[in-house]
């Protein structure tokens, strides 16, 4: 059995993001395209002398049992009888609530080290099965890169990653909850009025210049027609410094609460890095990741 192993989380961004209704099982279902990006988590795994323990270090006050990476192992362990103890040590640079899908990326990245350090070799199907059992994002973040993402996350249909772009992450200093972003939605959700756009389109579209994408958040007008004054206006003052900063195109990931702009070169992007200057505000530059 391996003693040691370090693996990346990397987050996403949501390009597009367009919610269809609400299920039977409560969920949503939606249509997406998700991107994986060049900054995230990075988790340690030691094994320890003992049995059935799971020990975590991370910066942040969610309880062990909230924790998708402790219920992560806690679910790999009923699925194959892996009863090592882990210290999991996590290097946790992804903001919480931050729509960037920081805990379903260090949940996927548990499953996937747990089975090397325990040689059980799932395939892609199993870990897959796992995964959608913690969440609907845990799935996409097993293979990552960008995909074209339905259902209630579990259909996942990898596309061509643009190789050719820069991405600024914004986030405005406050956490966004995905239960409330949701009610907020169903509440005050406004079908969108735009043309209907099927799925090949969606994808083809992404080969385009990013000032041509045809993509949106329905979160968005939500959070800015129902949100929180200050909140409004953190989001507003970020999407005017994309525009003013030259940013192709600019979008809200997840649930929020970062913001993203889309630029064709690193000299643009880091241009506009250096021109956020809002308290509280977390700014990144950063790029896609290839499958």
């Amino acid at each position: 059995m391996t003693s040691d192993f370090i693996i990346g989380a990397p987050c996403k961004i949501n390009v597009h993001l367009r919610i269809l209704g609400k299920r039977d099982d409560g969920f949503h279902d939606l249509e997406s395209i998700f991107m994986a990006l060049d900054f995230g988590d990075t988790l340690s795994f030691t094994v320890l002398d003992t049995e059935n323990a799971c020990v975590i270090k991370m910066d942040g006050r969610v309880p062990r049992e909230q924790n998708l990476i402790f219920k992560a192992v806690s679910l790999f362990r009923e699925y194959t009888g892996f009863s090592a103890s882990v210290l999991i040590d996590v290097q946790k640079m992804i903001p919480f609530g931050s729509g960037l899908g920081g805990a379903s990326s260090d949940a996927a990245s548990t499953l996937k080290a747990l089975n090397v350090l325990g040689n059980y070799r799932l395939d892609n199907d199993e870990l897959h099965h796992l995964a959608l059992q913690l969440g609907s994002d845990v799935p996409f973040f097993l293979n990552s890169g960008t995909a074209f993402v339905s259902g209630r996350g579990e259909k996942i249909d990898p596309v061509k990653t643009p190789d050719t772009i820069w991405i600024v992450l914004a986030n405005p200093g406050f956490s966004s909850a995905t239960a409330e972003a949701y009610r907020l939605f169903d509440e005050h959700g406004i079908p969108d009025a735009g043309p209907e756009l099927s799925k090949r389109q969606l994808i083809d579209a992404l080969a385009a210049d990013p000032s041509e994408w045809p993509y949106k958040n329905d979160f968005l007008p939500v959070f800015l027609s129902c949100g929180k004054k200050d909140e409004k206006e953190a989001y507003q003052n970020i999407f005017r410094a994309f525009e003013a900063s030259g940013a192709l195109f600019s979008g809200l990931s997840g649930a929020g609460s970062t913001c993203f702009g889309v630029y064709k070169d690193r000299k643009s992007a880091e241009k506009a890095v250096h021109g956020f200057h809002f308290a509280g505000s977390f700014v990144k530059l950063t790029y896609p990741l290839a499958r």
